[in-house]
């Protein structure tokens, strides 16, 4: 079985948003079936799409599993489903968790049910500062160019993003 390294990320803006992050990691990777490898400092972010809600904590991950993106994908939705996050509502609003696959290998991906890489992770500073954090060399299969570079790319200021002081 081949194992393929796969970056989420993970946010949350409602109710105890860093235990809502660090619980929906952890039931992602409690069965064995995905390995945690790393994971970012903790960041307290402005909304982006839906203005009129709490900030949000992101995080971003990294993590080994042999299955396929769809089933990742199913286990992420299980996970959700788990916490308390229905589908539906309005996009881009408040949720419990939110958890979305960055990248899967080096995969290019377009279905109807998924896209890898996520077609927005490189226009969102909540999404990029995190995943600077643990992987700032990894390419991006479609617009080969390192992430480093693409955060410094982002517009200055059009995002506010705050490290959240803690050590969780």
């Amino acid at each position: 079985m081949s194992l393929y390294t796969a970056y989420l990320s993970i946010g949350s803006n409602v109710g105890n948003k860093v235990e809502n992050c660090l619980a929906g990691l952890k039931m992602l990777t409690g069965d064995g079936r995905i390995e945690p490898l790393d994971r970012s400092p903790m960041y307290i972010t402005e909304p982006v799409g839906f203005p009129d809600q709490d900030r949000f904590i992101n995080i971003a991950a990294a993590v080994r599993t042999g299955l396929s993106p769809e089933s990742l994908l199913d286990a992420i939705f299980r996970v959700q489903d788990t916490m308390g996050r229905r589908k539906g509502g309005v996009r881009f609003g408040p949720r419990i968790v939110d958890l979305d696959i960055l990248f899967f290998g080096d995969l290019i991906l377009e279905t109807p049910e998924l896209e890898i890489p996520h077609p927005r992770l490189h226009q969102r500073l909540f999404v990029m500062m995190p995943l600077c954090d643990i992987a700032p060399q990894l390419r991006h299969p479609v617009l080969k160019r390192r992430m480093t570079d693409i955060l410094a790319q982002l517009p200055a200021g059009r995002e506010r993003i705050y490290r959240y002081p803690c050590d969780c």
